[in-house]
C-alpha cells in the first residue's frame, strides 16, 4: 500500500529541459520508459522516442514536439517511481508545460487525453506567432521590478513582459522578437549579468498567445478532468483547485500568463514540504529550487544512479 509524505513534493519540468538521448540510460534499464514513449507515439501516430534519440534538436525544440516529449518522459519516470516505491508525494507542481504532467500524476487526467492536449497546445501555440516575429530570453542578476521597468521602456507599442519567474535574479522575458532585442540592451545597460536569447519557437506565456488560449479553452471543454488526488499547486494562481471548470480555466490562463515558480516552490515550503524531487530530465528545476529554498532536501530522478538515491533516502 501506497505511503502519501505531506512533507514531499514531485515538481515536473517544462521545455527547456529536454535534450538529445535524454533519459536514454534509464530507458536502457527499466522497459517502463520506451514503453510509456511507445504509448504516446501510438496515440500521436509519430515516433517521440526515435525524435529524443536520434534528433535533430531543431525538431525535437519545436514547440508542437516539444510538449509530448516532455509530458512522456516526467510520466514515464513517475510510472517508473510507482513501480519502485510505495512513496508518494502530498504535493505536486509542474513548470509551465510540466503542469499536465502534474495532473497525469495525480489522477486528474489520463496520460492518453494528456498527450492529445499538449500536442494540440503546441501546435495551437506554435502557428499564434509567425516564425521569427516572437522571442523569449533570459535575464540574469536583475530584481523582478527592474526587469519589469525594462519590458516597460523596450515595449514601444509591441509586447513584451517578464513571463517566468524562475529563481532570485533568474527571470525569462517574451514578446515581439524586436521588443525583446530592444529589452536585452537594456537589461545589460541596467546592470544585469546575462541577458541572451532562448531557442524556443514561439514566445511562451505573454499576451501574443491569447488567441491560443481561447482555442486551447475550447478543445479543454472536450476532456475529461478529475479532482486531483494529491495537492496540486497551480503556476498561475499559488492555489489548488478541485472542480475541473477551475482546472480548466487556470490552464487556459496559463498560455498567457506568468510561471510563477519561485511563489509556487515558497508556498510548498511554507506549507511544510522540506523536500523536493525533480521528476523527468536533466536538472534544470533542481538547480532553481536550491536557491529558492535553500534548506530544503532536493533530488532528481533522471539516470540510473539518480533513481537509487532518491529510493534510497525516501524508502528508508
Amino acid at each position: 500500500m501506497s505511503e502519501q509524505i505531506y512533507s514531499l513534493a514531485f515538481v515536473f519540468p517544462g521545455q527547456g529541459s529536454q535534450s538529445i538521448g535524454m533519459l536514454s540510460s534509464l530507458a536502457a534499464a527499466y522497459p517502463e520508459i520506451k514503453d510509456t514513449f511507445d504509448q504516446a507515439s501510438d496515440i500521436l501516430e509519430t515516433n517521440l522516442w526515435s525524435l529524443v534519440e536520434n534528433g535533430p534538436i531543431e525538431d525535437l525544440n519545436q514547440t508542437q514536439n516539444t510538449q509530448p516529449v516532455m509530458l512522456a518522459a516526467g510520466y514515464a519516470v513517475w510510472r517508473l517511481w510507482c513501480k519502485l516505491s510505495d512513496v508518494r508525494p502530498g504535493w505536486v507542481a509542474g513548470h509551465s508545460l510540466g503542469e499536465y504532467t502534474a495532473l497525469v500524476c495525480s489522477e486528474s487526467l489520463s496520460f492518453a487525453d494528456a498527450i492529445r492536449v499538449v500536442a494540440e497546445r503546441g501546435r495551437l501555440m506554435q502557428v499564434a506567432v509567425p516564425a521569427g516575429e516572437g522571442a523569449m530570453a533570459a535575464i540574469i542578476g536583475l530584481e523582478d521590478h527592474q526587469v519589469g521597468k525594462v519590458c516597460l521602456d523596450a515595449a514601444q507599442g509591441e509586447v513584451v513582459s517578464a513571463v517566468n519567474f524562475n529563481a532570485p535574479g533568474q527571470v525569462v522575458i517574451a514578446g515581439n522578437a524586436a521588443a525583446v532585442e530592444r529589452a536585452l540592451v537594456l537589461a545589460k545597460e541596467s546592470g544585469a549579468k546575462r541577458a541572451l536569447p532562448l531557442p524556443v519557437s514561439v514566445p511562451s506565456h505573454c499576451a501574443l498567445m491569447e488567441g491560443a488560449a481561447e482555442k486551447l479553452a475550447a478543445y479543454l471543454e472536450g476532456i475529461n478532468l478529475e479532482t486531483p488526488r494529491m495537492t496540486l499547486i497551480h503556476n498561475v494562481d499559488i492555489s489548488t483547485h478541485s472542480a475541473p471548470e477551475v482546472i480548466r480555466n487556470v490552464l487556459k490562463e496559463q498560455l498567457y500568463k506568468p510561471v510563477r515558480w519561485v511563489d509556487s516552490i515558497k508556498f510548498m515550503s511554507e506549507q511544510g514540504v522540506s523536500r523536493f524531487v525533480e521528476c523527468g530530465p536533466g536538472k534544470v528545476l533542481i538547480g532553481l529550487n536550491k536557491r529558492i529554498v535553500k534548506e530544503a532536501d532536493h533530488l532528481s530522478i533522471f539516470d540510473p544512479e539518480s533513481l537509487d538515491q532518491a529510493l534510497e533516502k525516501l524508502n528508508g
